[in-house]
């Protein structure tokens, strides 16, 4: 099966000057590509491993605050402890942005805002600590799922780029790349046969010459 040659291409000494050019920089492209490739990916994992960690926090943490908001109501009941759920202090708001993360456009969770530390508006004489308690660790499990978010957002953004970067490299890697090699291949080539068609064409031409001299 024979090389498959970029099209247009003429066997001129400018065209292969022209395409070994190309073949540098198509080169440098994949090189660059792929150090591109190997850096997202390789903060892809550390971002899922910051979030995994995350999330087996969380995971105690929530049966944690679940734990004092149940005790909250075996103690006061279920009634008391929702009519308390709705005195709430206003706890600030969030707000969306970009980060750069290696070139990489990720959308972000502004939280700055956010209170954590927030005091219960409800009366103390109808309630009990395991409420207080409950409002305290739900309180920064809104700080931390909202972190939580932030590196899902960045997991995905990431993925969709590590996608891109590995179709371009392979692009280039199995298409563009090897036309060029077999395009300067077969300019070489014509170019070389062209040479020795004109050598022995001008050798032919000083026989003849040679012999009528004589």
């Amino acid at each position: 099966m024979s090389e498959e040659i970029l099209d247009g291409i003429s066997p001129t000494r400018m065209d292969l000057l022209e395409i070994r050019k190309k073949l540098i920089l198509a080169e440098k492209g994949h090189k660059l590509l792929e150090e591109k490739r190997d850096a997202l990916v390789e903060k892809f994992f550390s971002i899922i491993e910051k979030r995994n960690q995350m999330l087996k926090s969380l995971d105690n943490e929530f049966k944690e605050a679940f734990l004092s908001l149940i005790e909250a109501q075996m103690i006061i009941g279920e009634d008391k402890v929702e009519r308390a759920s709705y005195l709430v202090e206003y706890i600030g708001e969030i707000s969306f942005e970009n980060d750069n993360i290696m070139g990489v456009i990720i959308p972000s969770i502004n939280s700055k805002s956010i209170k954590t530390d927030l005091k219960p508006f409800y009366g103390f004489f109808e309630t009990c600590s395991k409420l207080d308690d409950a409002q305290n660790e739900f309180n920064k499990l809104t700080y931390k799922l909202i972190e939580l978010a932030k590196l899902e957002a960045g997991i995905k953004s990431l993925a969709i780029e590590i996608e891109k970067t590995k179709r371009r490299v392979n692009v280039l890697e199995n298409n563009i790349i090897p036309k060029l090699f077999a395009t300067r291949k077969f300019i070489e080539m014509q170019l070389e046969e062209r040479e020795r068609e004109d050598f022995f064409r001008r050798k032919r031409i000083k026989a003849i010459l040679e012999s009528k001299k004589r």
